[in-house]
């Protein structure tokens, strides 16, 4: 129980640094560039997302799983997130007419959630080797060769 709570703890405060880069893209979309809310909050989502995956890899998970592998899941994660993102935000601030960031802020909590949940058990699976999950086109390994 213990690492569960330092692991979510740590992707609640690497989701703080992600979520800092999306409300700040999101905020300058809308304020400065007039973009409209539901497609900077995706913008955002984007750049906080690339945050996110450095940070998780390296600080939350710890995982060993190749860089190949795990972004793969990753982006797969994301791309259900993104689609959570609009369907939320289409949902509160242009059905229910909430204000932008109060939605987003609704947003970001529902999709925190499926994003630890999804990310601990398949994007970087502690209980599962590394090897077993390394991209299968690698093919199997070779000793090094001797000489030159």
């Amino acid at each position: 129980m213990t690492f569960l709570f330092r692991q979510f703890s740590s992707f609640v405060v690497v989701g703080c640094i992600a979520t800092c880069v999306h409300y700040a893209l999101l905020i300058g979309l809308v304020e400065i560039a007039g973009i409209s809310a539901v497609a900077a909050a995706l913008v955002g989502y984007g750049a906080g997302g690339t945050v996110s995956y450095g940070l998780n890899r390296r600080h939350t998970f710890r995982t060993k799983l190749p860089h190949e592998a795990a972004v793969s899941r990753f982006t797969l994660v994301a791309a259900v997130g993104f689609g959570l993102t609009y369907i939320f935000m289409s949902l509160f601030v242009r059905a229910a007419g909430i204000p932008y960031l109060t939605a987003q802020v609704a947003t970001t909590g529902i999709v925190m959630f499926w994003s630890f949940a999804a990310h601990r058990l398949w994007t970087f699976p502690a209980d599962r080797d590394a090897k077993e999950l390394a991209p299968a086109a690698e093919g199997p390994s070779r000793p090094p060769r001797e000489g030159r």
